[in-house]
């Protein structure tokens, strides 16, 4: 994180069947979810069990929310100034970097939950996440939220 960007990566090993959403430029868009996609969880450590979840989509396309509690509540989070998304795929790996502007973003102390939906060729989907608590994968599960990003300290 820079005092302007907060900067995600995703590594995606053996990309060979990895479906990659087409180019659609910039723009909020639902349901990302529904193919491959890239999502950050933030639940700021202010002891209410509010978070906000940003999807992210290797087309460009975008949706930030805001929760009042697990699943409950949803609206859309601003953005005066859209996330920069970049995927590059090779041969033996893929790579997926989201640029947040800081300042839309939750700030620390905050519990950070990064998640990923892949789609492969044939209809294959997985779910990825740092930490899956249950037996079938949710992303919004706080107790997956299991990274975090702390206040700097005053030298």
């Amino acid at each position: 994180m820079t005092d302007s960007w907060m900067r995600v990566r995703w590594r995606i090993d053996g990309p060979q069947k990895l479906v990659v959403p087409a180019f659609a430029g910039r723009g909020r868009e639902d349901g990302l979810w529904k193919t491959t996609c890239f999502e950050l969880f933030i639940m700021e450590k202010d002891g209410t069990p509010s978070y906000s979840e940003f999807n992210m989509s290797p087309s460009e396309r975008w949706a930030a929310y805001d929760f009042k509690d697990y699943r409950e509540g949803r609206t859309d989070r601003e953005f005066a100034r859209e996330p920069d998304c970049t995927m590059r795929t090779g041969l033996s790996m893929a790579i997926f970097d989201a640029a947040l502007p800081r300042v839309q973003v939750p700030g620390p102390p905050c519990a950070i939950g990064l998640a990923a939906v892949i789609e492969e060729e044939g209809g294959h989907t997985s779910y990825w996440a740092l930490d899956h608590a249950k037996d079938v994968p949710d992303f919004h599960d706080p107790t997956c939220f299991t990274a975090g990003l702390a206040r700097t300290r005053a030298a």
